[in-house]
């Protein structure tokens, strides 16, 4: 190749390279990690999220908006929406009618949920019976450990948080299969029909109780539940109780480039955006906003999620307290803001490329990942960010030196996702999805590359602040 083409392709290509290659900050990659996973083992459902972000803003300056009169640039706010989503803002020095900057993640992951009355007996087996939340796939969810997490609630407003399978000393539980010898029938099913949603029931002891009685291992199993908490059986209808795995979330490879770890889909976007924000040094020019969310993987519906008006009161509580509200003003705000969703991204698995277009997927060390638009098919479903708002994050991207790439969530017609971006795109915001890319995604142990966790980190602080 002559000198003149290889200068044309070196100017004129999109260079998509493996970001380890030319790093500088491998240190700081492997330091910033080191805290992202200890966030992740501390932080398994969106309670728990939730109680960790609160922890962390507050050790940065953040205080309760309610703490608050009135409010100035430089002023630190935070939001906690029924413990299960939060939304956080810095005042900026810019009048806040000309827009904020937010970016927005969710703290919720696929997981299964007890039912409302999930204790019973079978066989001598004392059983919990779930319900799956967020697309799975089921048999991914048999004989693995898993943790009870979440809260009981009495008529007496006592609450007794749950949290059994995470330490060493505690006991697992766990969801059995059956033995190849005797599951020819099984596997000759399709996958997704292999296990079926009503036989995803949580095994969880096997002593009766030491009298005579029918449901005796039932019983016995209540009456532990009793001694230890406080509760009868009829308490677990006021209740939300979580299964996850009972896996840490620790470094990957021989390299120790990668993390692998449950829930990373969105915890990683939490996490990023989060330490974003709270790292922020100077006032922002425009109001920068961090918004953490609920139910997301089952349509962002309900007063925790996105679809709920609680953000909407968040931010005219803030126009309010800085008393500058009037008729129409929150509409014109969100009509000059800009947001990026911070959601993940399917990254390529050479395993199963069949799936994903070689020219527009995502690759794990290369970067933050961009979609233009997600949903399915015919972008069913999608906000499809416009041309001038892509090229403002790149932008910013592309001054701050942060590496990105842009794709698209599989091939055409294979499959399509969505995330909240949409939502905040009919608020008239001007939206981009931009995440970490994962492999094995929706799983219980999902992997991400630690280049692009900490390629996240720096570009949601540079839009933040910008």
């Amino acid at each position: 190749m002559s000198e003149r083409a290889e200068e044309l392709k070196k100017r004129l290509f999109n260079k998509r390279e493996n970001g380890w290659k030319n790093t500088k900050e491998k240190e700081k990659i492997f330091e910033y990690s080191k805290e992202y996973i200890k966030f992740m083992n501390e932080s398994k459902t969106e309670r728990e999220i939730i109680k960790s972000s609160k922890k962390i803003a507050e050790s940065k300056g953040f205080k309760s908006i309610e703490a608050y009169n009135e409010l100035k640039p430089g002023d630190k706010v935070y939001y906690i929406n029924r413990n299960k989503s939060m939304y956080l803002a810095i005042i900026g020095k810019e009048d806040i009618a000309n827009g904020l900057n937010i970016i927005g993640a969710h703290g919720d992951s696929p997981r299964l949920d007890l039912k409302p009355n999930p204790l019973y007996e079978d066989g001598e087996f004392a059983y919990f019976k779930t319900h799956y939340y967020g697309g799975i796939k089921k048999y991914q969810w048999t004989t693995i450990p898993l943790s009870i997490h979440g809260v009981i609630v009495k008529t007496n407003g006592e609450k007794i948080e749950l949290n059994i399978g995470e330490d060493d000393n505690d006991p697992i539980f766990t969801i059995t299969d059956l033995l190849p010898h005797l599951a020819q029938d099984q596997m000759g099913k399709k996958l997704k029909d292999a296990i079926d949603g009503e036989d995803l029931n949580l095994l969880i002891g096997s002593i009766p109780y030491d009298e005579e009685c029918q449901e005796a291992v039932k019983l016995n199993i209540l009456n532990i539940l009793n001694e230890k908490y406080g509760i009868t059986e009829v308490d677990l209808l006021s209740s939300e109780i979580e299964l996850v795995p009972a896996m840490k979330c620790r470094s990957m490879g021989f390299d120790e480039s990668m993390v692998a770890g449950y829930g990373q889909d969105d915890k990683v976007c939490v996490y990023t955006e989060l330490t974003a924000l709270t790292d922020l040094q100077d006032i922002p020019n425009k109001t920068a906003i961090c918004i953490i969310s609920d139910k997301e993987e089952i349509g962002s519906m309900g007063n925790t999620g996105m679809e709920s008006r609680v953000f909407d009161t968040f931010i005219s509580e803030v126009l309010n307290k800085l008393g500058v509200n009037k008729p129409n003003l929150l509409e014109k705000v969100f009509c000059n803001s800009k947001m990026l969703s911070a959601d993940v991204d399917a990254g390529l698995d050479p395993i199963y490329a069949s799936v994903s277009e070689k020219n527009n997927v995502a690759h794990l060390g290369r970067g933050i990942g961009l979609n233009k638009y997600t949903g399915s098919r015919g972008k069913s479903g999608a906000s499809d960010a416009n041309a001038e708002f892509v090229a403002e994050v790149r932008k910013i991207f592309e001054e701050n030196d942060i590496r990105y790439q842009i794709s698209e969530l599989g091939r055409v017609d294979v499959g399509g996702g969505g995330t909240i971006a949409y939502i905040l795109a009919n608020k008239g915001i001007d939206v981009i999805d931009c995440g970490v890319p994962v492999l094995s995604m929706h799983s219980p142990y999902e992997v991400t590359s630690k280049f692009d966790i900490y390629e996240a980190y720096k570009g949601y602080k540079a839009f933040l602040g910008n």
